[in-house]
């Protein structure tokens, strides 16, 4: 598999999940690795297809309609951070008191890895708004 289309990976370290990228993600989202206090996530999710739940514009990364987007996505309600490829399975984090409104990154098992993150049932949790 080439490095630019290996899937992003999300993962807990203390209280922190951590979005890890390959170097061409790096590049092509214009955006390193980086933490989000667990904390922050007001809601976890698995979507069916992750390139149907993007909104806004991209600005900045890269795009390729249909195949993929790594980027951040400018909209009215803020910014969401996307590692996208494809018409597959990915985690949708909202958030909280932080720069991104929402991560939207691919993965296989959307489920699996929200639970092994902590975050299933985090949808209404103390400190999230419940509505």
């Amino acid at each position: 598999t080439l490095a630019w289309c290996a899937m992003a990976t999300v993962y807990l370290d203390g209280d922190d999940l951590v979005v890890s990228m390959t170097r061409w993600q790096r590049i092509a989202s214009l955006h390193v690795d980086f933490r989000v206090p667990r904390s922050s996530v007001r809601s976890a999710r698995g979507v069916p297809d992750g390139l149907r739940e993007l909104r806004g514009v991209r600005a900045p990364g890269t795009g390729i309609p249909g195949v993929l987007l790594y980027g951040t996505m400018r909209h009215n309600a803020g910014k969401d951070f996307c590692m996208v490829r494809g018409h597959g399975p990915a985690i949708e984090l909202e958030l909280e008191d932080n720069v991104f409104s929402r991560i939207l990154v691919s993965d296989p098992h959307p489920e699996t890895t929200i639970g092994l993150l902590g975050l299933a049932g985090s949808a209404g949790r103390a400190g999230g708004s419940a509505e």
